[in-house]
């Protein structure tokens, strides 16, 4: 029986929801509203004159498209930011508060939440991200120490 690499599951989770931000923050350009307005309208000028919370939103959700997709121009691969599960951990709570107050950006935050605790459980058990982007980890070999 196979056993689940939970930091791919993780890397996929997160990919939609980095995809899903930026396709908010750019939903957000043209009809700007903070999700939380019917409690207050103080977060108001985070969104508009100025879209401050739309560029933060899409900032982020192309770095972690980024991060998780290591693309050749970028060279991101093979560094210890690429391979560290911890530094995801404590980017990713960032991101998903980011989504979550862009009105256009709940689902992504939600997709952020699931796929931080994917990451959490892969890191629980003692997973390593290979540095070789969707690589498998490399058994151990039968009477070697």
């Amino acid at each position: 029986m196979a056993k689940l690499i939970k930091n791919h599951w993780a890397r996929l989770i997160v990919l939609t929801a980095a995809l899903y931000q930026i396709a908010a923050a750019l939903e957000g350009f043209f009809w700007p509203k903070i999700f939380w307005d019917f409690l207050t309208t103080n977060l108001d000028p985070a969104v508009r004159p100025v879209p401050v919370l739309q560029c933060i939103n899409l900032v982020l959700g192309i770095l972690a498209f980024a991060w998780e997709w290591p693309m050749p121009l970028l060279s991101f691969a093979k560094t210890a930011m690429h391979r560290s599960i911890e530094a995801r951990l404590a980017v990713y709570p960032l991101a998903s508060l980011s989504a979550l107050l862009l009105y256009q950006g709940t689902n992504p935050g939600i997709y952020y939440m699931i796929g931080m605790g994917v990451y959490f459980w892969a890191y629980s058990e003692g997973e390593v991200v290979c540095p070789e982007p969707w690589a498998l980890p490399r058994r151990r070999r039968a009477g070697t120490v």
